[in-house]
């Protein structure tokens, strides 16, 4: 138990510095590739730097999160402020989504009313912006499928590394060729990228503040493995839900052939839940009589 203890607070510790550390390279890689993109008028800087800048806000609303994760339960709010980490992961969604809604206008603008751009400087610091990003994005990996939060702030990063690779070839294209056009055109996959990698948080966030059932919870073969269970005659009125990000809850009416080996159920049930991701269960439990009473009412 001991062991597990400090294994969390590890965690805890290293995710808390990976979130610093990586807000503060973005917002220094922002103002520098927001001030190269302006002076050179690069579409793809900017709109990269405005993903980069969404990223910051995701970063520290996901670090937010995580602080408020670790807040006590109050009498107003039972289950502390883990909710709140599915929401931002919502909310951070939300704005990558309008990022690229304005990266993809305004490269559609640029496309329209074309202007010469410096490749040499573009491709400079893109280049920076692949390191930056591939580091930050390492920064987040080992702990990625702990966490939604976690999972979201390793997916921009990660795509953002694969934007700045993309601006980057944009701009040795450019100095080789003088093809401006490639420009707006990199915006435009920025775009495609952005949302390829923010579907998936999108829809996860969604489903789990809606309350539905998360991911990787098999809703059908936890029922299974419940009846599986000595002493359990049926399952039944099974609901599951996130909690947070990182823990998911379940109620369910357990049927049982006789309730004098209510304890020792109970005791196999929690386990069995507790190793298929559910650290919150509520049973109820009625003898196997007692539900064909009710059925035949």
């Amino acid at each position: 138990m001991t062991h597990e203890h400090h294994h969390h607070e590890h965690a805890v510790t290293s995710l808390n510095k990976a979130f610093i550390l990586g807000i503060a390279l973005n917002v220094a890689f922002v103002a520098v590739e927001f001030a190269v993109g302006l002076y050179y008028g690069s579409m793809g800087l900017l709109s990269d730097a405005g993903h980069n800048l969404s990223d910051v806000a995701s970063l520290l609303l996901a670090m937010l999160a995580f602080r408020l994760a670790q807040a006590q339960a109050t009498p107003r709010y039972t289950y502390g402020y883990k909710k709140s980490t599915v929401l931002i992961s919502l909310l951070n969604s939300v704005i990558l989504l309008i990022a690229v809604g304005v990266i993809v206008a305004e490269s559609i603008g640029r496309m329209l009313h074309p202007a010469p751009v410096e490749g040499g400087a573009i491709a400079w610091t893109a280049g920076v912006g692949v390191v930056i990003n591939g580091f930050t994005a390492w920064l987040f990996m080992k702990d990625k499928d702990r966490d939604l939060n976690v999972k979201g702030a390793y997916l921009h990063m990660a795509a953002d590394a694969l934007v700045s690779v993309g601006v980057l070839v944009s701009g040795l294209v450019i100095s080789w060729t003088g093809w401006t056009i490639v420009d707006p055109v990199v915006g435009l996959v920025v775009a495609a990228v952005i949302v390829a990698s923010v579907w998936s948080l999108t829809r996860d966030s969604l489903r789990l503040s809606l309350d539905g059932v998360p991911g990787e919870i098999d809703i059908a073969g936890i029922e299974r493995k419940m009846t599986a269970v000595p002493g359990v005659k049926a399952v039944h009125h099974i609901h599951v839900w996130a909690i947070s990000t990182t823990e998911n809850a379940l109620t369910a009416h357990v049927v049982l052939e006789t309730l004098s080996r209510m304890e020792a159920v109970k005791r196999d049930l929690k386990d069995l839940l507790g190793h298929a991701g559910i650290s919150h269960a509520t049973l109820e439990f009625e003898s196997a009589a007692e539900r064909c009473d009710d059925l035949h009412d």
